[in-house]
């Protein structure tokens, strides 16, 4: 049997899109340390942080679907599609937790 071509695009798009969401809070973190005072919420870097917190959060839901829609496919292996899903929904759960942990802080 083959591996699912959706499964392979769900787990590439994942990991990517999980490393790409760590680097942001890296540099979101480092913005907010090294401003006196803290980062201005109406600051372009605020903003562009922002916009790419959804767009990473909106291309790991189409690794979601992809993965899902992997799991559903016959006489195929299923070992990425799994993999993609468990990533793409770690990584939503993470970046949710942060943003309520931002916001309670």
């Amino acid at each position: 049997m083959r591996h699912s071509g959706l499964g392979i695009s769900s787990f590439i798009i994942s990991t990517a899109i999980g490393v790409l969401m760590f680097l942001l809070f890296v540099i979101a973190g480092v913005l907010e340390t090294s401003t006196p005072g803290g980062m201005d919420e109406n600051s372009v870097e605020a903003m562009l942080v922002g916009l790419f917190l959804i767009a990473f959060l909106l291309m790991d839901l189409v690794a979601l679907g992809l993965g899902v829609g992997g799991l559903f496919q016959r006489d195929r292996r299923k070992v990425f599609a799994v993999l993609g899903v468990v990533f793409s929904v770690g990584t939503v759960a993470i970046t949710l937790l942060f943003l309520l942990i931002g916001m309670m802080a």
